[in-house]
């Protein structure tokens, strides 16, 4: 939406901007508006707060009070109402719970600003999910915001839907489009149901199943063959797929 339109009208030989830019701002929602100014403001904000947690290394506490006021000023959530602190869940603490008409919907798990997220905290926040039958789960220092969708099932399914890095040479615009997405209102819309399916749709995962179908495997025969004259049979494709050629993480 922030990007300047470049494309020259064969009409006019002016450049389509201002005018096509306003008509796009006007079909926005004031909601929208207000809540991507005010990610966008709170970005610029904290970057010198986030810069010196970083420069010292501060502890889980104080990158805990920097995120606190980050989801409040720039995500929109109110400090009383919408965020819960050391929920417990079966004998452990989540650090946030995050309620959206008093129904909770999200847990946050954070981490020193110092500390690189890994699979190991996703497990961590996973199980409160898992337990609380929440779906989505946030995990962030700080610096790096990453949200991930579970699908519940045997075995649940995990897919990250976003991360944005604050202190990275990513532009302004990138970063206040993923987190406006982690915003209440967004949120509240399930706006970012619509960006996880869309993820989630061309992940490695989906597109190793893809590869992996019988139509597909089907023309990769009927190529082979042209290419090659070898007619190779499904089931050998099949095998050299999933053996060879696709990682095995995407096979799960």
């Amino acid at each position: 939406m922030s990007e300047q339109i470049s494309q020259v009208s064969a009409e006019n030989g002016q450049t389509a901007s201002s005018p096509a830019k306003k008509a796009a701002a006007r079909t926005a929602p004031k909601w929208e508006t207000d809540a991507r100014d005010r990610v966008r403001a709170a970005i610029r904000r904290y970057a010198k707060p986030l810069n010196d947690l970083v420069a010292r290394d501060a502890n889980e506490g104080d990158t805990r009070l920097l995120i606190t006021d980050f989801l409040c000023a720039g995500l929109g959530y109110d400090k009383y109402d919408d965020l819960t602190t050391e929920y417990q869940v079966k004998g452990e603490f989540a650090d946030y719970g995050i309620r959206i008409d008093k129904q909770l919907v999200a847990f946050i798990e954070v981490k020193r600003c110092s500390q690189k997220l890994n699979a190991r905290h996703l497990r961590q926040v996973q199980m409160y999910a898992v337990n609380e039958g929440v779906e989505w789960m946030i995990l962030c220092n700080g610096q790096v915001w990453q949200a991930y969708h579970m699908t519940a099932g045997l075995p649940v399914v995990i897919d990250l839907a976003l991360e944005v890095d604050l202190l990275s040479d990513t532009g302004l615009a990138a970063k206040t489009d993923a987190l406006f997405y982690l915003t209440k209102e967004a949120f509240k819309r399930r706006l970012i149901d619509d960006l996880w399916r869309a993820r989630a749709a061309t992940s490695p995962r989906s597109l190793a199943q893809v590869l992996l179908s019988d139509v597909v495997a089907d023309a990769i025969r009927k190529e082979l063959r042209r290419q090659t004259n070898h007619n190779a049979d499904v089931s050998e494709i099949h095998q050299i797929l999933r053996g060879e050629v696709l990682r095995p993480e995407t096979l799960l």
